[in-house]
């Protein structure tokens, strides 16, 4: 085993990735946060925000494009159609959100003895209320699809390669965290919460990094697991209706996994396989060498 940082090969791609994501999100947040502070006179729009989630999808394809090919980007892309997963991913992925939500709209029927209007499941901030179904796939796409490609799909495998999956975790949970930094200053959720905002998002950025490893060397590299999972998360978490958060509901959960993961199946892997790794010009592979 080597713990050794990844190698030139490997970290020029990672460094043009990270350039490429932070510039095509920005472009679109910045502006965002200048203007809802009222640095700048011109109103943006908000619902551009949604637009800014693609910048880690777009950085990835067009790295993998440049140092790969198309033959990179179809191996990229093929995590979306990997759908087998254990029955501990799926628990996390698919019926652990649900419950949470659940156990969420029963606390509010205990707490104000009325259910919850769970029509508002399908309002969405910023834009007019498209409906459930079509408010989930709009998380989904965006935030699921459109992060989930980048951080897991092309830049954890690369870290895994030169460290193990505990510290590649935490080195791109801090990324993910300071690339969340411009919608603290514009998306009302985030300025609710005060001067907590950013000491909090480091938190959910390091433990869902975590869980979020664990879920995609589970499934052996599955951008379908994790696009899902974060896409469901979203979804339930900007549910305003209850008299607690789902996502602080599901936090916990994520909390329980990450430990979990490192307790039981150690940190170089974080999961019952061996971690996904990709080396400059070998492809993708399962080892637990570096």
């Amino acid at each position: 085993m080597s713990t050794a940082r990844p190698a030139a090969a490997q970290r020029k791609p990672l460094v043009a990735y990270l350039l490429l994501t932070f510039a095509l999100s920005w472009a679109i947040e910045l502006p965002l946060a200048l203007s809802a502070q009222g640095v700048m006179s011109l109103r943006v729009p908000l619902a551009w925000h949604y637009l800014a989630s693609f910048g880690p999808f777009l950085a990835a394809l067009i790295v993998t494009l440049a140092t790969g090919g198309w033959r990179e980007v179809k191996a990229l892309l093929s995590g979306l159609a990997r759908w087998r997963m254990g029955r501990d991913a799926a628990l996390f992925v698919v019926v652990l959100p649900l419950a949470s939500f659940a156990l969420v709209v029963l606390a509010t029927r205990l707490a104000l003895g009325a259910w919850p209007d769970l029509r508002t499941l399908g309002q969405v901030d910023y834009l007019p209320t498209p409906g459930v179904v079509p408010a989930f796939v709009l998380w989904l796409l965006t935030f699921g699809v459109g992060e989930e490609v980048g951080w897991r799909g092309f830049a954890l495998p690369r870290l895994q390669g030169g460290m193990i999956a505990f510290r590649a975790s935490l080195v791109l949970g801090a990324f993910w965290a300071v690339w969340h930094l411009p919608a603290i200053f514009y998306r009302d959720t985030y300025l609710e919460m005060g001067v907590m905002v950013f000491p909090m998002l480091l938190l959910v950025a390091t433990v869902g990094s975590l869980a979020y490893t664990w879920l995609y060397n589970a499934t052996g590299g599955s951008l379908l697991a994790v696009s899902l999972y974060h896409g469901l998360f979203d979804f339930f978490s900007v549910w305003q209706g209850g008299v607690i958060g789902a996502g602080a509901v599901m936090t916990v959960v994520m909390v329980f996994f990450a430990v979990r993961a490192c307790k039981v199946y150690g940190l170089e892997n974080l999961a019952p396989v061996e971690r996904v790794i990709l080396r400059e010009g070998q492809g993708r592979a399962s080892s637990t060498g570096a």
